[in-house]
């Protein structure tokens, strides 16, 4: 018996996140085909000019868009940013710090300390149950 092996594929929206883009923003062969693992593993150890201005440059989608801000994707959507925005967007809304992001920045302060505790407060629990 003969085993037929087929390649890993995935549609265009998950290789996009896999590679931080925003799909829209990706060339239309991009969008309309589908990308193998090795095709993806080739676009991140070798990227093409498009892929590198699209991470420079953006669009960005609301992921990434959400950690150069330091805040939650939620916390975007509280804002009123729902759309993928470009790297000069986000460095004006760095510089005018309006007053969502300041708030929203704080939440996710708070957040992260949080979770510090928690963490901290599991390993206390784990070391005294050795």
């Amino acid at each position: 018996m003969t085993s037929q092996q087929t390649a890993q594929t995935m549609k265009p929206a998950t290789a996009a996140k896999k590679l931080g883009v925003y799909l829209q923003a990706t060339p239309a062969a991009f969008q309309e085909g589908v990308v193998s693992r090795t095709e993806l593993n080739a676009l991140q150890a070798d990227p093409p000019e498009w892929l590198v201005e699209l991470r420079h440059n953006g669009p960005h989608p609301r992921p990434v868009v959400a950690s150069k801000l330091g805040v939650s994707i939620a916390g975007l959507a509280r804002g009123g940013v729902t759309e993928a925005l470009t790297t000069e967007e986000i460095e004006a809304l760095k510089q005018d710090q309006p007053r969502w992001l300041v708030e929203e920045r704080a939440v996710q302060a708070e957040v992260r300390k949080e979770a510090v505790r928690i963490k901290e407060k599991n390993a206390e629990r784990a070391a005294r149950a050795r």
